[in-house]
Order: structure tokens, then sequence, then C-alpha cells
């Protein structure tokens, strides 16, 4: 776990995610086209994480993780409901980028991916030693 994520960071990556995500829908070709649009899915999953994460800043990437998947299953869930004034939120840009519009239990595989892959890359980056570590180490007696 990071002592606290740098929320500047996550920021930054939220944003990246986010502009990846949206270019993965624009530009299918970006991703191979046998992965359908499952390389969005993951994303937003991704995304959800690096939002628990900024609003988590002390959490165990473990937790944020958990939550993630939590929040990306109800979203899915959710999309088995549906309701004129529902339907008509999904049905802009935004809801529908947000909320999904139809139930498939394949995307709850591709938001565990994302998910998963957040996480490994948190956990990669938060044991990468830093400049200063370096320094002491360096210092230290052998």
């Amino acid at each position: 776990m990071p002592s606290s994520r740098r929320r500047s960071i996550y920021v930054l990556a939220l944003l990246a995610v986010v502009v990846l995500g949206l270019a993965s829908r624009r530009y299918p070709g970006l991703f191979p086209t046998t992965l359908g649009k499952y390389p969005g899915d993951a994303l937003w999953a991704a995304m959800v994480f690096l939002g628990w994460g900024l609003l988590l800043p002390r959490a165990l990437t473990s937790r944020v993780a958990s939550l993630a998947l939590a929040t990306s299953i109800v979203v899915e869930v959710t999309q088995l409901y549906h309701s004129p004034w529902l339907d008509h939120i999904r049905a802009t840009t935004l809801g529908h980028l947000v909320l999904g519009s139809a139930f498939a239990w394949t995307d709850i595989l591709a938001y565990g991916v994302g998910i998963l892959a957040a996480a490994a890359i948190e956990r990669g980056l938060s044991s990468a030693p830093t400049a200063a570590t370096e320094t002491n180490d360096e210092r230290a007696p052998g």
C-alpha cells in the first residue's frame, strides 16, 4: 500500500485513463479488434479504481480494488433495471459512459481485469525505490 497516494499523480492518471478509454471507443482500431469493446470496459474499471484511490488516499490497495469491483458490479447489475427516467439518462452520452446500457457477464470480467491491472501497477510503483531511498541506501554502512 502506498503510505499516502499522491493526489496529483492520481488525478493525472485518472485523466489519462479517461482519455484512453474514450479513444478506445472512438477509434476501435486502437486495440486488437478481437478484444472488441472490452479494453474500454477494463479502462472504465481502472478509472473507478483510481477514483476510489483519490477518495481514500491511505487505504490498502486491496481495499480500493474491492471497492472498485463492488462499484463496477453494482453499476453493471443496475443495467438489468429499466425505467423511463433511468433509460433517459442512459440515452445521453455521459449517462451511457457512466451507467452503461445492457447487462453482460463478460463486462464484469473485463472490469476485474482492469482493476487487477490498476492494482498491480499501483503496487509495483509503490514498491519501486525512490531517489531518496536509493540515496540513503548508498550512504548506509555496508
